[in-house]
């Protein structure tokens, strides 16, 4: 799994976090808050906007509001490649 991060933050993906405000389905006046978390690209962030998707297709509580993140965690130029390691007594 980490491998499978690490790929994907090479190749520009960031870490985007979402908080969601919605209503709850028998108490309409009350909001309540969910949090979702997965690597997604900046600007477009498709993962983000396929999840509201289903959350409003398929989820009771209608959404208010979501608030959300991102944070490019590493960048192809500040990871390199060490192959060998020396260790001084």
């Amino acid at each position: 799994m980490a491998h499978e991060e690490t790929e994907l933050m090479l190749k520009g993906y960031g870490l985007t976090t979402a908080e969601m405000f919605y209503h709850m389905p028998d108490h309409p006046h009350v909001l309540n808050t969910f949090v979702w978390q997965d690597y997604d690209l900046a600007p477009d962030h498709p993962k983000l906007f396929s999840f509201i998707e289903f959350w409003q297709d398929e989820i009771e509580g209608p959404l208010h509001s979501v608030r959300f993140t991102h944070r490019k965690l590493i960048g192809p130029g500040e990871w390199r490649n060490v192959v060998g390691e020396l260790t001084l007594h």
